[in-house]
């Protein structure tokens, strides 16, 4: 699967302009039949001052390097927020001049593997762009995927996958309560990310795989989702010491290549503190190798 950077661009721009109904904006809808969900190109162009026959041929992946005036006019007419601009910039204008060979597999720092190792009561992640584990602590391998092998990262050819493992893998299922907004987030996160590396194949051919063996990932991937989720919130229901609510935060590593360390932490004195304080000593007898 390649990812096309102007038809990406008009399918970002159609499911945000059926979106949005004519009284969201201000406009007045004469008639009751519409053809079309949402607004019509030409009362989108209306709203961002630009010709119908310009916004046409932007939808339609025709028209490249469009100015930071328009792009912030169509943004405004369509109500996006500050992630779906930054995604509207790189679909619009994506980085051609700067391209570069997809990068090969890489590896966490061994700085970063010594830190990660010293979290021992956080759960600690380190992922590449394309969710890939590339190293994890022992406390972020029995929250996440205590059913896999501890040295699993360590061997490129058959890395875990964060996205993979939400769509594919039963065990991870079942890890999250609320699947559904799990993988809503999710898809959001790999929407970014595609948009900001086109030209990344690994990238692109993990996005055909989830496409073709999960009806549930190709039907959120269509509505174009597009959010960082970076830190918020997450519910699980791990299998050893059952209900656990987590904050997480995800910190881009510098000079790495687009890699992150994730973390999560519990509130002080919760019994989501409790618990995790619990699977750290668990983990030692049930996940060791």
């Amino acid at each position: 699967m390649d990812m096309d950077a102007p038809a990406e661009l008009g399918s970002f721009l159609r499911t945000r302009r059926a979106g949005l109904r004519p009284e969201d904006v201000g406009l007045v809808a004469y008639g009751t039949r519409r053809r079309v969900p949402g607004l019509r190109r030409e009362e989108l162009a209306q709203l961002a001052g630009v010709s119908v026959a310009y916004y046409t041929r932007l939808e339609q992946g025709q028209s490249t390097g469009a100015s930071d005036g328009v792009l912030d006019a169509i943004a405004r007419a369509l109500r996006l927020s500050p992630d779906e601009r930054a995604h509207l910039s790189n679909l619009a204008r994506p980085p051609r001049a700067a391209r570069r060979p997809t990068p090969r597999a890489g590896s966490a720092r061994p700085a970063t593997r010594r830190l990660i190792a010293a979290m021992g009561g956080v759960p600690a992640v380190v992922l590449d762009r394309r969710f890939d584990v590339l190293a994890w602590n022992p406390l972020g391998h029995a929250l996440i995927a205590g059913h896999l092998p501890a040295d699993a990262p360590e061997r490129p050819a058959a890395r875990p996958n964060t996205q993979r493992m939400l769509f594919l893998d039963p065990h991870t299922r079942e890890l999250y309560p609320d699947w559904p907004g799990e993988a809503r987030r999710a898809v959001s996160s790999l929407r970014v990310a595609a948009g900001a590396h086109p030209d990344d194949r690994r990238l692109a051919e993990l996005i055909g795989e989830l496409s073709m063996r999960s009806a549930e990932f190709a039907a959120l991937w269509s509505r174009h989702p597009v959010r960082r989720c970076a830190f918020g919130t997450k519910s699980f229901h791990h299998p050893l010491v059952g209900p656990l609510e987590l904050d997480f935060e995800m910190t881009r590593l510098p000079d790495s290549g687009g890699q992150g360390l994730l973390m999560y932490g519990a509130e002080p004195g919760s019994p989501s503190e409790a618990a995790l304080r619990l699977l750290a000593r668990e983990a030692v007898t049930f996940y060791a190798p």
